[in-house]
């Protein structure tokens, strides 16, 4: 069994529950890249693959992943699971998914490559399910990592196989937002997602910027836990820096240092650093 993760805290639940019970056990493959962002026109050929690394290298600049780029190469993730696939007739994938445009983005750039496999493929899609928290109060997650271990031996029931309509379907509409290549892909609900611009979320962004200035970290840490809709940092960062550069965010400081040197401060606003 091939267990299929489209986030990095993912992996860690999974395997606190693969503990909790051996007939999950299997190896854990996690596709990086986060495709709900980002051009995506030809992203399986050579040209519109490096368009994206460049787009990738401009966003990561200065920021704690920059060195992390060389390291994402989702491509080779891909042929060594045909690989296993092809060398194991026996194997299952089985796709993860929460509820959350990063993952269903993934599940149709990896999904439309595999059609040859189908029927070995299964996917759980925790679509408008309710689980359990830690105080035992139903709720609706986003993300896998949300659940609690014990959680996902509920969850490893909803396992089906991806269908071959789906095979048919699916791909058809990857296609559709790789050449509409916008900014930005919304889930409207189920696994309908639309295109947006790249300023999207600069409306929310700007919202839960504070009147004081703060130090970056701070301020990304703020919008993350409050935007409903969730994004990665350092596209939160890109999307500042552009607001910056039109004069409605203010950011100041050295880039070469980090993020942690960076102040981020509405125009107007107390120029005193204000810590959470």
């Amino acid at each position: 069994m091939i267990h299929l993760v489209f986030n990095t805290a993912d992996v860690t639940s999974l395997e606190e529950a693969i503990a909790l019970d051996e007939t999950l056990a299997g190896k854990i493959v996690e596709i990086k890249d986060d495709y709900a962002v980002g051009p995506l026109l030809d992203i399986y050929e050579t040209e519109g693959y490096q368009a994206r690394r460049d787009w990738w290298k401009n966003v990561l600049e200065f920021s704690p992943y920059e060195d992390q780029l060389n390291i994402v190469d989702d491509k080779l993730t891909v042929n060594q699971l045909i690989q296993d696939l092809d060398e194991n007739p026996e194997e299952e994938v089985w796709f993860w998914m929460g509820q959350n445009a990063h993952d269903v983005c993934g599940y149709y750039w990896l999904m439309s490559q595999l059609k040859p496999y189908q029927g070995r493929l299964q996917v759980l899609y925790l679509n408008n399910l309710p689980f359990l928290n830690d105080k035992g109060q139903l709720f609706y997650p986003t993300h896998l990592s949300e659940i609690q271990p014990k959680e996902f031996l509920k969850a490893k029931k909803l396992a089906r196989p991806i269908t071959l309509s789906e095979f048919e379907i699916d791909p058809d509409e990857w296609k559709k937002l790789c050449q509409e290549n916008e900014g930005v892909r919304f889930l409207e609900g189920g696994k309908k997602l639309v295109s947006m611009p790249i300023s999207f979320y600069d409306k929310d962004i700007y919202s839960l910027l504070t009147k004081n200035a703060q130090k970056l970290p701070s301020a990304i840490a703020h919008i993350l836990s409050k935007m409903k809709v969730k994004t990665g940092d350092a596209f939160i960062v890109s999307r500042l820096k552009d607001m910056h550069d039109i004069g409605k965010v203010i950011l100041a400081g050295n880039w070469q240092k980090g993020w942690k040197d960076i102040v981020v401060q509405m125009p107007g606003g107390s120029m005193v650093v204000v810590e959470d």
